[in-house]
């Protein structure tokens, strides 16, 4: 297993910077390697990881729609049939499909607050990562975490992992990060906004 220190940039400057200054302090192209973090729920484009079935957060929604489209379908049904006598038949049929849309929604909205969200530091946001496999770099591994710092890393983190062929071999974008530093750590979010993605 190789110590592996990871910075994920959200502006690629910041990322080209970030490996040029890897560069010139001694890291060899073999033991650094730069990828691609796709949003949550896209890591399928990730040949590394695979797939949540949805976004954390939302694993109940399906169900919640569901509900809500049958028994918003059924109060719009009545809805629609007291229509009846101004709309025709047709009002019976809109009203059920209005209810329906409207339940669903609900629904799942409703099944969603009841779940526990994801923080910040439990899902990987999309960002460019650049890898630094400490163990064979140049520079140490708190100094690689000091220089994804200088260069504005939003998440800095530091795990053990495999290392093959000038790549982090095991690497699995549905893990959550081991932080230790980044923009992340050190800027709560503003009070009543929602954690950063």
């Amino acid at each position: 297993m190789a110590t592996i220190v990871a910075g994920g940039f959200d502006v690629s400057t910041d990322a080209d910077a970030a490996i040029a200054r890897l560069r010139a302090a001694g890291v060899r192209e073999e033991d650094l390697c730069t990828f691609r973090v796709n949003p949550a729920g896209e890591h399928h484009a990730i040949p590394a990881g695979g797939d949540r079935g949805a976004s954390p957060g939302a694993q109940n929604a399906g169900k919640g729609a569901g509900t809500g489209a049958v028994i918003g379908a059924a109060a719009g049904l009545a809805a629609g049939a007291a229509a009846t006598p101004f709309l025709g038949p047709a009002g019976m049929a809109a009203g059920a499909a209005a209810g329906a849309y409207a339940g669903s929604l609900v629904g799942a909205l409703g099944r969603m607050d009841k779940e526990e969200q994801p923080g910040h530091d439990s899902v990987r946001p999309a960002e460019t990562l650049i890898a630094v496999n400490a163990d064979a770099a140049g520079p140490s591994a708190d100094e690689v975490v000091r220089l994804f710092e200088a260069c504005g890393a939003r998440q800095i983190e530091r795990t053990e992992g495999r290392w093959e062929n000038g790549a982090w071999a095991d690497f699995d974008p549905l893990s959550p990060p081991q932080l230790v530093g980044g923009r992340d750590m050190r800027e709560p979010p503003a009070r009543g906004a929602p954690p950063p993605t």
